[in-house]
């Protein structure tokens, strides 16, 4: 189904029904949560510290629970437009299964839990940036998608901030290769969304969200702009070597995944294509994160010991 065949969704009504586990473990949006936990955790470990097995465990726990909790509170913050979207009126919040005084309950239980567990048991800093990471996605990012055209790249700073986290808990060595990961993070977003909301432009139109598929119908703008933005990640992915952090190998490696995901987004620009590869860009893009990731920790274990 493309785009133009979705059908407009109506608000649902609030059943006041017994939740199961699946219901509140969906609001926590635990693909997210996961990716926020690994990304502040290879913060960790390419810092390269002496590692402490306990305090890794904690930045684990911590960071899940703090991404668990924003992402509850977003799905209660949003819970009337989530209604109004094709792709989101099947959430908890808009059937019924939750109730949103549930979610509001359980989202900052988790929140000040991850608070705590990161200053406790890691460190003052993380807990800050665990904190500044709510304060970015929820009072900055949520509401900036109703009123501005730059909500992508606002909300990519909170995306971006865990691999900060995890630094921070090594004991904020290695500070420019902590800021590079923050810079691949915040760039590789953008390529990700931008292929995401192309797709699913009619919801964002129906809940009235300016976003730049929303005000570029003919998507030239967007595949531009997208292109652009997979060429800096290519130079931020890349930094790292040239910076004398990683291996040649790691330099190679990472330039062939580039050259993968720069193909795809040049295909976007191709409006014949556009409408196929941007389904293709954002598979891309998920397979793309997690390889790079696993290539950056590999080179700093094995070569830069």
């Amino acid at each position: 189904m493309t785009p133009s065949e979705i059908p407009s969704a109506t608000p649902r009504t609030f059943a006041k029904t017994g939740a199961s586990w699946r219901d509140y473990l969906e609001l926590t949006k635990p693909r997210l949560s996961l990716l926020s936990v690994i990304t502040a955790l290879v913060g960790y470990l390419i810092a390269l510290p002496f590692w402490d097995w306990a305090r890794m465990f904690y930045l684990v726990i911590g960071t899940g629970l703090c991404a668990a909790g924003v992402a509850t509170l977003n799905q209660w913050m949003e819970s009337e437009t989530d209604a109004l979207m094709q792709r989101t009126a099947d959430r908890p919040i808009p059937t019924g299964a939750v109730l949103p005084g549930s979610a509001f309950v359980l989202g900052w239980a988790l929140c000040i839990a991850g608070l705590i567990a990161l200053f406790v048991k890691v460190n003052g800093m993380s807990a800050f940036l665990g904190l500044a990471t709510m304060v970015a996605y929820l009072a900055i990012y949520t509401p900036a998608k109703k009123w501005s055209r730059w909500s992508t790249e606002i909300g990519a700073i909170s995306g971006a901030l865990p691999p900060l986290l995890g630094w921070a808990a090594a004991g904020r060595t290695n500070a420019t290769l902590g800021w590079a990961l923050f810079a691949i993070l915040y760039t590789w977003q953008m390529p990700h969304f931008f292929a995401l909301a192309w797709t699913y432009r009619k919801d964002y139109e129906t809940v009235h969200f300016p976003m730049l598929p929303v005000l570029d119908p003919s998507g030239v703008r967007v595949a531009r702009r997208t292109f652009i933005w997979t060429v800096l990640l290519t130079a931020v992915s890349l930094m790292p070597t040239l910076l004398g952090y990683c291996s040649w190998y790691y330099f190679a490696f990472a330039a062939g995944l580039d050259l993968w995901f720069l193909r795809s987004a040049f295909r976007f620009m191709d409006p014949a294509r556009r409408e196929t590869e941007a389904r293709r860009l954002f598979l891309i893009s998920i397979s793309y994160l997690p390889l790079l990731l696993a290539l950056l920790v590999a080179d700093r274990m094995f070569f830069r010991l």
